[in-house]
């Protein structure tokens, strides 16, 4: 079994403000990537962006910067 660990994850309202923000995150310095999740976390998109909690303010900004509403930042142990 993998190691848990703390982790950002930010559930998006859309599966277009997903893809908006995997396409804006490098330029960020965000590492992350995608993920699949459960409908009933991400409101219906299924898509989740997982990445170290250290980038919260960064993942923060980039949402502001690039208009995304309606997304979660969670901090979750997985």
């Amino acid at each position: 079994m993998r190691p848990r660990s703390l982790q950002l994850v930010i559930a998006f309202d859309t599966t277009a403000a997903a893809l908006a923000f995997e396409a804006a995150a490098p330029a960020a310095g965000l590492t992350g990537r995608l993920i699949p999740v459960p409908t009933a976390i991400t409101a219906g998109c299924g898509l989740a962006w997982r990445d170290d909690p250290a980038s919260r303010n960064a993942a923060r900004a980039l949402l502001e910067q690039e208009g995304i509403a309606g997304a979660s930042l969670y901090e979750l142990v997985i």
